[in-house]
């Protein structure tokens, strides 16, 4: 018997595909993709990012062909992480026994796991807008502490359509203050540097360390790569800053409680000097970009907490 009136039939809202996060078969590596197409690569050793594509494939990072990626020694490109002290720690300083660049970039970090943005309400959408993952480092894990103070570091990568964040939690669990430094390491893969510029440090003093630390005045123009380059600018925070190749932009940069950039290149000469660097004409590849806060130091008092961090766009 046919019924006057049937019960409207119930809307079945179609399943939205997420990011998907998985472990190497080695449990040496984390990657994470977004349904759209882009990916991150984070080792375990370091919690070095090794690689960053955009939904076309296209890669965002420079890793060198000699890069080790075994865990023997620091890697080669991708976005290394330094912590506590940036460059070769001072003798008289508590860093003073640790190696160049400290000790997170060369200890194996925990994978903590994933979270990913809710799925847009769109017409059209794609699915989980964004996925987060989370590695730690404590006191307690590193086999041979030359650094005598409690602290719990998390680092968070998060993966969106076309941005790639970073960011570092820095925990003092003991009772003792103690002073840091920070900086992400990051190597941009570019077409050629002989036509990439970096705008956006115009007007910021730096210290030009190839010329021994000399102090110099903003040059008031973008910065142009033409033999080896290792500059410290000190510029405001909420000056973003752009990387561009043949005038048009490539990356955007903004950065949180990072006052630093490091603009670094190794050139001719150096780069066949670095038994890890290759290929050899791989300097004409990549530019580092480094936002950090490495010009003094950051006093973390007992039971405090500093978090700083980056975001780049792809543009």
């Amino acid at each position: 018997m046919d019924r006057a009136k049937k019960p409207a039939a119930i809307p079945v809202s179609p399943i939205q595909p997420t990011p998907q996060v998985s472990i190497s078969d080695d449990n040496s590596r984390v990657t994470a993709n977004l349904p759209t197409g882009e990916q991150v690569e984070v080792l375990l050793y370091g919690a070095t990012v090794i690689s960053w594509k955009s939904a076309n494939g296209k890669e965002n990072l420079f890793l060198s062909s000699k890069a080790h990626l075994d865990g023997s020694k620091p890697v080669r490109g991708g976005i290394p992480i330094v912590f506590p002290v940036f460059g070769p720690p001072s003798p008289e300083h508590a860093t003073g026994k640790l190696p160049q660049h400290g000790f997170a970039r060369n200890s194996r970090w925990e994978y903590l796991g994933k979270s990913s943005s809710e799925s847009s309400s769109l017409p059209n959408s794609k699915g989980d807008a964004s996925v987060k993952l989370d590695f730690g480092l404590s006191h307690s894990m590193l086999p041979d502490s030359k650094w005598n103070y409690d602290f719990n570091l998390t680092y968070s990568v998060t993966l969106s359509q076309d941005n790639l964040e970073t960011s570092l939690v820095v925990r003092n669990t003991g009772t003792s203050n103690y002073d840091f430094q920070v900086l992400f390491h990051s190597y941009f893969a570019v077409e050629d540097i002989n036509r990439t510029t970096v705008s956006g440090l115009e007007e910021a003093a730096f210290k030009d360390k190839v010329q021994g630390g000399k102090e110099i005045q903003p040059a008031g123009e973008p910065i142009s790569i033409k033999s080896e380059t290792d500059r410290v600018y000190n510029a405001a925070t909420e000056q973003s800053i752009k990387i561009l190749e043949n005038g048009k932009g490539r990356y955007e940069l903004t950065r949180d409680m990072l006052s630093d950039v490091v603009v670094w290149n190794p050139w001719i000469e150096k780069a066949k000097g670095m038994a890890d660097f290759g290929p050899e004409e791989g300097y004409i590849k990549m530019i580092c970009v480094e936002a950090g806060s490495v010009s003094g130091w950051n006093t973390l008092e007992a039971g405090d907490t500093w978090e700083g961090g980056q975001r780049i766009k792809t543009l």
